[in-house]
This record gives structure tokens, C-alpha cells and sequence, in this order.
């Protein structure tokens, strides 16, 4: 039990570590910050390790595949399922309230929900395993004014799943429920959000 919970605080630690590496490096580079992202988060895994047992690291599901389907609690106390959105596009986003780069994302995407909330559905799914609590998850929802759903990942047994290292991290699903576009490592923009919006099918 000690050891799975020694296992569980390093997990938590290297999120922490690759989120703000990918983040500096994010907003030191003006030019293709998306590729900065992207090479800063790969390069961190070779450097530091994932702490995985698996001698080659997760690169995260692919476009092509199906969405694995999932059911959520949310801050709400109601259950979501993915599969009730089949239909709709999706943007499955993975975030924690202590990550400098998910909060910056966050105005962004409410700023996206509010226009094309009824187009596309933005669920924003929170490492609540790594939070100090739900309370403090929820409180800053309540400061940001934030009305996307909120769903808690209590074990992170969703990120395992969709082998998210780094965050934020977002799936954009399309309405077929498959996967369309490669996963965004890093914040979005809004602008950048329109852009996968019109892509998804």
C-alpha cells in the first residue's frame, strides 16, 4: 500500500514538473508555440522518465481511434457519459486547478463555450486525484464564472486511459464519436479552438 502511494505522489509530481517546463518553454517562444509544446514535452519525457513500468512511453491515443467511452461524476453531482454526446463534436479537455497552463487556457475555452457551446461540447475533465479537494476545485470554478462541464477524475483512472502525462491536454472527438485530430499538448487559444471546430467533422 506505502509503495502505491509513493507511486501515486510521483506521478503527481512529474505532472506538475512537465506542466510547468512545457509551459516556460511554451511562453518564451514566440514563434510555433505549438511545436515548442510539443518537442518541450517529448524531451522531458526522455530526460526525466515517466516512471512507467513499460520501457516505451505513452504517446496518447490517436486520431483514427474510437474515443474510449467513460462515465463522470460532476462538480454538479451529476453523472456524464461520453457516449450521451455522440452527434456533437467534442473537446475533451484534461486540467488541475495548480497548473499555471490550464489556467490560462480557461478563459479561453469559456470564451469558446459561450459562442459555440451549442456546437461543440467542451468537458473539462479535472485531475481531482492530484487536488487538494473537490472544495478547492470548486471554488475556482465559482471565481473564474466558468460553466463548461466540470467533470472529476477521483483516481485519475481517466487519464490512464487516455494516456495523459502532460497537462492540459485535449481530445478533439468528432461527432461520430472517433477521434479526428491529433490531441493538443498545451493551451489552446481561442482562435485555435475555431480552427479544430471547423476540422472536425
Amino acid at each position: 500500500m506505502d509503495q502505491l502511494i509513493k507511486q501515486i505522489l510521483a506521478s503527481v509530481f512529474l505532472l506538475a514538473l512537465l506542466s510547468l517546463v512545457a509551459y516556460n518553454v511554451w511562453s518564451e517562444r514566440e514563434t510555433s508555440p505549438e511545436d515548442s509544446e510539443l518537442q518541450t514535452y517529448e524531451a522531458s519525457k526522455e530526460e526525466k522518465g515517466t516512471g512507467m513500468t513499460s520501457p516505451d512511453a505513452p504517446s496518447g491515443l490517436k486520431e483514427g481511434e474510437k474515443a474510449p467511452d467513460f462515465t463522470l461524476e460532476t462538480l454538479k453531482g451529476e453523472e456524464v457519459k461520453l457516449s450521451d454526446y455522440k452527434g456533437k463534436k467534442v473537446f475533451l479537455n484534461f486540467w488541475a486547478t495548480w497548473c499555471p497552463p490550464c489556467r490560462d487556457e480557461m478563459p479561453e475555452m469559456e470564451r469558446f463555450q459561450q459562442k459555440y457551446g451549442e456546437e461543440v461540447a467542451v468537458l473539462a475533465v479535472n485531475g481531482t486525484g492530484s487536488e487538494t479537494s473537490i472544495g478547492e476545485v470548486q471554488s475556482y470554478i465559482d471565481k473564474g464564472g466558468y460553466s463548461f462541464p466540470i467533470l472529476l477524475d477521483k483516481d485519475l483512472e481517466l487519464h490512464q486511459t487516455y494516456q495523459t502525462i502532460s497537462i492540459p491536454t485535449t481530445y478533439f472527438i468528432g461527432t461520430n464519436g472517433v477521434i479526428q485530430e491529433p490531441r493538443k499538448v498545451g493551451p489552446m487559444s481561442y482562435d485555435f479552438m475555431i480552427e479544430m471546430k471547423n476540422t472536425l467533422e
